[in-house]
This record gives C-alpha cells, sequence and structure tokens, in this order.
C-alpha cells in the first residue's frame, strides 16, 4: 500500500476522448469546461492541461471560421512563405496566433502542408492554395468573406 493515497486512473482513452467532446462542442477548450471534466474524471486538472496542450488538434483560444495555415517549410520559405505571411498579417491585421476581432479568421504557421511543388503554399480552411503571389491574396479572401451591404471586405493594400 502506498504512503500517499492515490485516485483511480479513469479508463484508457477517456481523458482524450473528454478533450475532444469539450473541443467538438465548443470549437476550443475553455478553463471551465476543462475543470469540471478535471472532476468528473476525479484526475488532476494539470494531466488535462497537460494532455491538451500535448495535441496540436486542440486549443485554448477559440478559433475563426477559418483557419489560414501559412506554410512556413523550407520550400515555401524560400519562395516567399513569409511575405505572404506579412501580407495576410498586414490585411487582416492580426498576427500569426491571433484571430481577427470579427472571428471570421485565424493565422496559423505551419512547417509543412505537403505540397512543396506547389511552393508557396497555405491552406484556408479545408483548401489548399499553391504557387500563391503575394499581390493575389486580398482577392483570395473576398472568396471567404464576400463584401456585404455595410460591410467592406478585406481588399488590396498598396501592392
Amino acid at each position: 500500500m502506498p504512503l500517499i493515497a492515490q485516485p483511480d486512473h479513469p479508463p484508457a482513452g477517456a481523458v482524450l476522448a473528454r478533450l475532444h467532446q469539450i473541443h467538438s462542442a465548443k470549437g476550443y477548450l475553455p478553463e471551465a469546461d476543462i475543470r469540471a471534466a478535471a472532476d468528473d474524471l476525479a484526475i488532476p486538472l494539470s494531466r488535462l492541461y497537460s494532455a491538451a496542450a500535448f495535441y496540436s488538434a486542440f486549443s485554448f483560444q477559440p478559433k475563426g471560421r477559418y483557419t489560414i495555415q501559412v506554410c512556413l517549410g523550407t520550400a515555401c520559405y524560400i519562395r516567399g512563405g513569409d511575405r505572404l505571411l506579412e501580407k495576410i498579417e498586414t490585411l487582416l491585421g492580426v498576427k500569426a496566433g491571433e484571430t481577427t476581432p470579427d472571428g471570421m479568421f485565424t493565422v496559423e504557421t505551419v512547417h509543412c502542408l505537403g505540397s512543396c511543388s506547389m511552393s508557396p503554399v497555405i491552406r484556408v480552411g479545408e483548401e489548399t492554395y499553391g504557387r500563391l503571389k503575394v499581390n493575389l491574396v486580398g482577392r483570395l479572401f473576398k472568396k471567404y468573406r464576400p463584401g456585404e451591404p455595410g460591410q467592406k471586405g478585406v481588399e488590396e493594400q498598396g501592392t
């Protein structure tokens, strides 16, 4: 018998299953929900945070309707991936890792999208765009945020 009583472990997979359940329902992992899950599973809060932080599929912050992934892998970087990122950040007014105030876009950087032959590459939601030129980025975003009456869409600025 151990000197310090240890709680029983939840069934295998219960931690990840609960994290997936929360993330699917909310789109991210709110602190209150993680705390409630830790209580329900009778495990330390740190165990849930540790598991959630390990897997890139989980987010602790709300994400936009569309996630923009800018590839900065070697091939994409050499062919202008960094300039695409700068243009996207300028157009949307957010930095990588942030979400636009209207909740439409979240910008992320990745190290490979598996489309090196089409570099530089970005992915918007499930759509992949290769051989992208900096001056075409604004037009691309109009597809995802068409101008509405009284609301200005994302447009080219200074190209």
